[in-house]
């Protein structure tokens, strides 16, 4: 069975509980601080493995206290360490969250950010049918080298999202990846930060006429919302309590690339990867636990 390669970040987020960011010269106490695994391509897979969608997590795990912490969870939860790194530091993510669950990140990038080809030796490309890449790697000095990467695999299907970045990005490594015609994962937000437009739909639109590949546009507590081309899809949100939004975008991109795998129609993916996010956001931190996949019923 092919294979989905997950490119990308493993980070330490440091979880920092706050009643409201400080504004400056501000002195302020926080209410909670924990650490967990981060890292948009370490969330994203660990979504492929709760629903069992073969992947590999091509990631460098640096060296350092966040290395360490890096490597002991990931070998904790059995994931195969392909690229170790430890002369070099791996980086964290600081997230403040504040009293309504909102979060705001200060990253420190590490060797986790960075790809080069050679990280993929002992990685069976051959099985390899999907690629998923995050706009922070693309922005990184080695960006270039997973945009060449994917000009020489073409018939691979690229998942792509930008991610709150996406006008630092150079332009010339968009066009480039548009040109691979990546199907992209973006919020609302995102979507008309870049497009320029008015709406999430008019977004969608113009973005699909620089991909030809469908765009998936998330709504937070309006659902999401995809458009293929020919037709738009409308998921509801499913009901939750937010503790926090770390994570959420990743764990609906990794639940839209599982459905995919599977065969879903859009409606069921859309519909899916709503569910996965909406519990994700009901838990501190962005991972979901076996207790919590297996609670929502989905396989």
């Amino acid at each position: 069975m092919k294979q989905t390669l997950v490119i990308g970040s493993t980070v330490v987020d440091v979880i920092i509980n706050i009643d409201h960011l400080p504004v400056k010269q501000e002195d302020i106490h926080i209410l909670k601080q924990t650490r967990s695994l981060g890292g948009c391509a370490f969330l994203v897979s660990d979504i492929l493995r709760h629903f069992g969608a073969p992947y590999s997590l091509c990631t460098a795990v640096g060296g350092g206290i966040y290395g360490n912490f890096v490597l002991e969870k990931l070998q904790k939860r059995g994931v195969p360490i392909y690229v170790r790194v430890p002369e070099q530091e791996n980086g964290c993510c600081y997230c403040m969250v504040e009293a309504d669950g909102e979060r705001t990140f200060i990253v420190d990038h590490g060797i986790e950010y960075t790809f080069y080809e050679e990280y993929l030796k002992k990685i069976d490309t051959e099985t390899i049918d999907s690629v998923y890449t995050c706009g922070l790697e693309i922005e990184e000095y080695t960006g270039w080298n997973i945009i060449h990467y994917l000009e020489h695999h073409p018939a691979y299907q690229i998942y792509f999202a930008p991610g709150p970045r996406i006008l630092k990005i150079p332009a010339d490594r968009m066009e480039a990846l548009f040109a691979l015609h990546p199907i992209l994962h973006l919020n609302e937000e995102e979507s008309l930060a870049y497009s320029g437009e008015t709406t999430y739909q008019q977004a969608a639109r113009q973005l699909y006429e620089k991909t030809k590949s469908p765009v998936i546009i998330t709504l937070g507590e309006n659902g999401a919302y995809c458009f293929d081309g020919k037709q738009e899809y409308q998921a509801a949100p499913r009901p939750t309590t937010v503790k926090d939004t770390i994570g959420a975008g990743d764990s609906h991109m990794g639940a839209v690339i599982a459905g995919r795998h599977f065969g879903w129609d859009w409606q069921k993916t859309l519909e899916t990867a709503n569910l996965v996010s909406a519990a994700v956001v009901a838990k501190e931190g962005g991972l979901l636990e076996e207790e919590d996949f297996e609670a929502l019923h989905l396989i």
